[in-house]
């Protein structure tokens, strides 16, 4: 299982919101590239970027950063945030970034996803965000009727390379992950699931194990890392155990 070390940019700054609150924000860094560059250091094979300015307003204005950290890292970036249109999902693969996720637009203009799919394998990603269940939009500000694992299953042949499962409840407390919402949320997908919300241990990415034959294949680690309760090297040997191949290369290859 891959172990992907995030990076919320918010005002050109990394941090960390509590369940999503702008009103909760942790500033962990104020040199994403540095940042980014460490995580590549001590191993890992993938970067998750999310534009929180972008998710809350649909205005990019982290893209100084993102170029600088694409152009900086020679493993994956992928970038969610903001999202909402074809020409701004083209305008950020141009950057460099390896796949773009879609979240409120995935709900709210489901054949966009699947045009952008289609023009581009591989390289688009679903991120459903979740809350009691439902799905939540416009970082997280809106909440809709729409079951996450509904949405999931709208996708299902869609060609799209991955869905991003965030359980909004336990994003950023630490306090472990939503092992039955995941699970749900696999058993709904015909396409691999990356867990996202609530790591704050090792104990949590090995409870994500029992996952992985359901096609669970990596986790977003955020707050934790920065924390120090996961040590990015220690993780990767305890759950990668050789496996740290890329659960999206065969789709990029294709690209």
């Amino acid at each position: 299982m891959q172990i992907i070390p995030a990076i919320d940019l918010l005002d050109g700054q990394c941090v960390r919101l509590h369940q999503g609150d702008y009103g909760q924000v942790t500033r962990f860094s104020d040199d994403p590239v540095a940042q980014a560059l460490s995580w590549q250091e001590q191993g890992a094979q993938r970067l998750h970027l999310v534009d929180l300015d972008g998710a809350r307003s649909g205005q990019a204005s982290n893209d100084a950063s993102v170029k600088a950290i694409t152009a900086a890292l020679s493993i994956p970036v992928q970038l969610g945030g903001g999202v909402r249109t074809v020409a701004r999902a083209q305008e950020l693969l141009a950057y460099g970034l390896s796949s773009v996720i879609l979240g409120t637009v995935a709900l709210e203009q489901p054949e966009l996803v699947e045009q952008l799919a289609a023009d581009h394998p591989g390289q688009i990603i679903v991120g459903i965000d979740a809350n009691n269940g439902k799905v939540a939009t416009r970082g997280w500000i809106e909440q809709s009727h729409t079951d996450a694992t509904e949405l999931a299953q709208r996708f299902a042949n869609s060609g799209i390379a991955a869905i991003i499962s965030t359980d909004i409840a336990t994003d950023g407390t630490l306090a472990g992950p939503n092992l039955g919402a995941l699970r749900a949320m696999a058993l709904a997908s015909a396409v691999p699931v990356i867990a996202s919300g609530g790591i704050g241990n090792l104990e949590h990415l090995l409870s994500l194990l029992a996952l992985e034959p359901l096609g669970v294949t990596g986790v977003i680690v955020g707050r934790a890392l920065y924390d120090g309760r996961v040590d990015l090297g220690e993780a990767l040997q305890a759950i990668g155990d050789g496996r740290l191949q890329d659960p999206l290369s065969p789709l990029e290859g294709m690209a």
